[in-house]
């Protein structure tokens, strides 16, 4: 099969896509998306052996957010130790897409990730970014152990799948914020309460108990209202009054 795909061909690789973004859609969470996409990496591209999502936190520290193998673990890690490869790169550069075809060939570009990733076992490596308008999600990284396994077939397929997992990523994101914060929402109305009824405090009396809390444990808002929702204890209170500057049944 060329590079260049005829009508049948794209018609099925749509439908694959769509299949794709359907499973996508309807994972339940975050980190069931991230392995989805990179399970459809390796199913969908031409070339594809390994795939893998990371992202650059800081000035360089890379941190995998899924992979297929440890290949991609290890590639990851040389990443970040010589700050410099084709997906480290790919977080930086919105609409960037990589397409090494031959790791051998790229010494000029990363002299100190090239020689080392082939020693891996890596002869050839796409990334592309994750995004949509608002965000950067990372960057979708694809290994082969063969020299010259992407072509430009490979890199339109790529492109196509990245475009559909960006997508379904940030969607599923945004699920989740929504979600976890209706529960934190929940769990400082339930400790709320439960600071209002025990020292006879006004709601706003009772969440200055709760933000002095966190503010001197140094503990998220959330967990402090959980630990209360939980035990009826407010942390560091040991039992006694809510403190300087609230007073009880005021």
């Amino acid at each position: 099969m060329g590079d260049d795909l005829g009508d049948g061909l794209w018609e099925e690789l749509a439908v694959r896509l769509a299949d794709m973004a359907r499973t996508l859609l309807s994972q339940e969470t975050v980190q069931d998306t991230l392995d989805q996409i990179v399970r459809h990496a390796v199913t969908l591209v031409g070339g594809c052996e390994q795939a893998g999502i990371l992202v650059v936190e800081g000035r360089r520290e890379v941190r995998t957010l899924a992979a297929t193998s440890e290949l991609v673990h290890a590639s990851d890690q040389l990443q970040e130790e010589v700050g410099q490869g084709p997906c480290f790169d790919a977080t930086r550069r919105k609409n960037e897409v990589f397409r090494i075809a031959d790791m051998n060939a790229s010494l000029h570009r990363w002299p100190k990730y090239a020689p080392r990733a082939r020693r891996l076992g890596i002869g050839s490596v796409m990334g592309f970014l994750l995004f949509t308008e608002d965000d950067n999600l990372g960057a979708l990284d694809m290994y082969s152990t063969r020299r010259r396994a992407f072509t430009e077939r490979s890199e339109r397929v790529g492109w196509l799948l990245a475009s559909h997992a960006a997508v379904a990523l940030s969607s599923a994101r945004t699920h989740a914020q929504l979600g976890e914060a209706l529960e934190t929402r929940n769990e400082i109305g339930e400790a709320l309460g439960i600071v209002m009824e025990r020292y006879k405090l006004t709601e706003e009396q009772a969440f200055t108990v709760l933000r002095r809390s966190s503010q001197e444990r140094n503990v998220k808002l959330r967990d402090i209202a959980r630990t209360v929702a939980r035990t009826g204890e407010i942390p560091g209170a040991a039992g006694g009054p809510p403190g300087p500057g609230v007073t009880a049944g005021a």
